[in-house]
């Protein structure tokens, strides 16, 4: 995915606000005839009166998006660019009637905000905006290095053989097996932990210390991607 252009679309839909409020004209004031009649001339048509709050926020229309969807793109936003994708925001009430009818994105969809991210894979609702949905449509490289060990253990008490694994802050989770290898231990080193060597020193070093433990696989993968927050 290096140098790979990652781009989403966040198709939202705001409200119009209906407001008796009045507005300041577009224009400046002019006087027409009478004694003390202020007007306004609206651009391209006939004068109207100052106070006529209808037609100039008719001109000047308010959109408002609820507090659902409000959150939804907000937590969009940040997940993006967190994780370096571009996130293009369409406000669906705002575009034209015919491009609506013609997104193939949103055929078929009865709820917005609607989020489409690649292969066509989408959430629809502000109920599908959870960080864990999001994530899984922003697949983004790992900052940390990760490394799968598989451990052979003969005796001893699990139960303890657990707590001392766990207490491994590199030990990220334990899998129990059946087969060849008892359990499986998914290891979480920093970023600046580059060199596969120091993976495999704590492995020997440390797991390995634990006299129950007799044997040790380890795979210290080259690349890797989280769908995960």
């Amino acid at each position: 995915m290096a140098g790979e252009v990652r781009e989403l679309t966040l198709y939202i839909q705001s409200k119009k606000a209906v407001t008796t409020f009045y507005q300041r004209p577009l224009v400046a004031p002019s006087v027409a005839g009478g004694f003390g009649a202020a007007t306004t001339t609206r651009v391209g048509g006939a004068p109207s009166v100052a106070g006529d709050a209808a037609a100039t926020s008719e001109d000047r229309p308010v959109y408002f998006l609820s507090d659902d969807q409000s959150r939804a793109m907000a937590l969009t936003e940040e997940l993006a660019k967190r994780r370096g994708y571009r996130l293009k925001i369409v406000d669906v009430e705002k575009a034209g009637r015919l491009e609506r009818l013609v997104t193939e994105h949103l055929r078929g969809v009865q709820t917005l905000p609607v989020l489409v991210g690649t292969a066509d894979l989408r959430l629809v609702g502000c109920e599908q905006f959870t960080e864990e949905n999001i994530a899984a449509l922003m697949p983004t490289e790992l900052q940390s290095v990760r490394a799968l060990s598989y451990l052979k253990v003969h005796g001893g008490d699990l139960d303890r053989i657990r707590r001392l694994l766990e207490g491994f802050p590199e030990v990220k989770e334990l899998h129990f097996l059946t087969g060849d290898w008892d359990i499986l231990v998914v290891l979480e080193f920093p970023p600046t932990t580059t060199n596969k060597r120091r993976v495999l020193d704590f492995v020997t070093e440390r797991i390995r210390g634990i006299p129950e433990i007799l044997d040790t696989s380890t795979l210290v993968p080259e690349y890797s991607v989280t769908k995960f927050p």
